[in-house]
């Protein structure tokens, strides 16, 4: 099952989609967020599954897909975690994960458009597998541990504005990392029991259709389970919170591809997990 929230931003209804049905959630919950995941959300929407308890929402394909879980309190991401990525850039895999933060208002819905900031000049894509936290996760000793603070996975495009990242960071990333909508979301939260291995899933993105990155979870150098348990060393995860667990190779960093302009379409996805669709916009085109 995916669960999922449709309509307008700021006026999204949470919703469950199983095959290609959707059914209306706001009889059990008023929204998807992390203190309805760690109160027990999936489970309840799997019995009332069980018992046909739920409303079909006939006009469900109609409306806009937004982010997949709101009132996010933090998106914390890793970066250089896959070994090919890293080659790509010149540098070895990290012996540690290597840790940024996003601003969580840089999250929007999977297909919503991507602004260009005013004068950015290398603004990249990158598709990678996101946590979505269920319960608090704070001085994990097991990668078990790890993994029942999961609440399930989704899509992330960790987009990346490369010399704000770079040239105008001071050595610390996140000002490339946190324009407005760098951090499309979705299109659906998959709980963590639908997705038997995490670690064995092919993720991909495509510019005007031409592949870039093509890969799967297999060539992260840290896992899942080993993220948020090295993540909970160091700060409390919190319910709703995202981790980006980092993007393999295939970026416009890579020298190989021409950054994104103007009027540029990407596809982001992973196996499994959906795809996003995203239209490349400039700021003064952007809507208001």
């Amino acid at each position: 099952m995916d669960l999922m929230r449709l309509g307008e931003t700021g006026q999204e209804m949470p919703a469950v989609r199983v095959g290609r049905t959707y059914y209306d959630l706001r009889g059990i919950t008023r929204d998807i967020t992390g203190a309805a995941l760690d109160a027990g959300l999936i489970g309840q929407v799997r019995a009332a599954l069980q018992s046909g308890s739920l409303p079909e929402l006939k006009d469900a394909t109609s409306l806009r897909v937004g982010p997949p879980i709101s009132s996010i309190g933090a998106v914390i991401c890793v970066g250089m975690n896959y070994a090919a990525h890293a080659a790509e850039t010149g540098a070895r895999p990290p012996a540690a994960p290597v840790i940024f933060f996003k601003h969580p208002n840089t999250v929007v819905g999977p297909n919503d458009d991507v602004v260009l900031p005013p004068g950015a000049q290398k603004v990249d894509w990158e598709v990678e597998l996101a946590v979505v936290i269920g319960k608090r996760a704070s001085y994990l000793q097991s990668y078990e541990e790890a993994l029942d603070c999961i609440a399930g996975f989704t899509i992330s495009n960790d987009v990346s504005e490369r010399d704000y990242q770079l040239q105008h960071s001071g050595g610390q990333w996140s000002k490339g990392k946190c324009a407005p909508t760098f951090n499309p979301l979705g299109p659906a939260l998959v709980p963590a029991a639908d997705v038997p291995d995490p670690q064995s899933l092919r993720l991909y993105s495509k510019v005007n259709g031409e592949e870039r990155q093509n890969s799967t979870t297999a060539d992260m150098v840290f896992s899942a389970a080993e993220i948020i348990r090295d993540l909970s060393h160091y700060m409390t995860l919190d319910p709703g919170d995202i981790v980006n667990t980092g993007t393999p190779q295939g970026v416009a960093l890579s020298g190989r591809f021409p950054y994104l302009a103007r009027g540029d379409s990407m596809t982001i996805g992973i196996e499994g997990l959906g795809e996003q669709h995203q239209q490349v916009v400039t700021h003064e085109h952007s809507p208001r």
